[in-house]
């Protein structure tokens, strides 16, 4: 990667960590469900009529914004909500490797080689190590929301590996907008509309800035520029950068909102991020090598 595309990786990576410390902001101001529906919304409009109409098939626009827009982030920021720390979450939100990997295996009868395998094994034993050190601090329930916002991406992952949707930002975009109307639904009977008219009234300036970050930054120019270095490198190159995200997210909850890391939560991170790269990265033989076994053949 040239030296320019390579810092904006790593600035999408940043941005996508802090974002689970702007998270836990917002949260402080309204509840998960009108926290959610107000990003996508605020995402989709007016971005849904500048960009063009959906470049990928309905069908798989409507399954990812269910997937990932209104059950995964929903039941993240329940989690998050429920008590379960910034740096935490991102973590344990990795155990999507986890369930895409299965998935993939029943849906579309994928056969995963020993190195992904060996990935999953790896990001299964994090969250096995992290599961075993719950307490009051990091309730068990908020901690399953988390990990079930994991089987949700995981879903999601599915949903646009068949989309094949070559403009990242249209895609996000239409998804976004997907995602919106169940959502205000969701917030208004669960929530009640008395609690989301109050809650709107009651957006102070930093409530404002936590959902104009998560929606413009994180949603829009993040998967915008994700999507055209994945146009220009392939997924293969720029997928492991998201495994910096938990990094980030980490050491900015430890910096912004004094959460204390603890060593298993260290050793179980490196394990749940060694498990992703292993699964993401595209290993391949050194061309000697691979020269070395093709030239006994040629004798014959």
């Amino acid at each position: 990667m040239k030296p320019r595309d390579l810092a904006l990786a790593t600035v999408v990576s940043v941005i996508w960590g802090v974002n689970f410390v702007v998270i836990h902001v917002g949260l402080d101001s309204m509840s998960p469900l009108l926290f959610c529906a107000l990003r996508f919304g605020v995402a989709a409009l007016p971005a849904v009529f500048l960009v063009g109409r959906p470049q990928a098939p309905w069908r798989w626009v409507i399954a990812t914004g269910i997937a990932l827009g209104v059950v995964k982030f929903s039941l993240l920021f329940a989690g998050m909500a429920a008590g379960l720390p910034s740096g935490l979450s991102a973590l344990v939100l990795q155990s999507q490797v986890v369930f895409t990997l299965v998935f993939a295996t029943v849906l579309l009868r994928d056969r995963p080689g020993p190195r992904r395998i060996g990935g999953v094994v790896l990001a299964g034993a994090g969250i096995v190590l992290i599961a075993t050190q719950l307490g009051l601090d990091r309730p068990l329930g908020a901690f399953l929301l988390v990990v079930a916002a994991g089987a949700a991406w995981g879903l999601a992952n599915i949903a646009m590996r068949k989309a094949s949707a070559q403009n990242m930002l249209n895609f996000m975009v239409w998804v976004s907008a997907v995602a919106t109307p169940p959502l205000i639904l969701l917030t208004l009977t669960v929530d009640g509309p008395q609690y989301v008219w109050g809650a709107l009234r009651g957006l102070d300036l930093v409530a404002i800035g936590a959902i104009a970050y998560i929606a413009y930054l994180s949603t829009l120019l993040g998967f915008g520029i994700w999507g055209r270095l994945i146009g220009r490198y392939g997924a293969g190159t720029v997928a492991p950068f998201a495994a910096l995200a938990p990094v980030f997210a980490i050491l900015s909850a430890a910096l912004f909102l004094h959460e204390t890391i603890h060593w298993y939560d260290l050793v179980g991170g490196a394990l749940i991020l060694g498990g992703v790269l292993l699964s993401a990265l595209k290993l391949d033989l050194p061309k000697q090598a691979t020269d070395a076994r093709v030239r006994p053949m040629e004798r014959v």
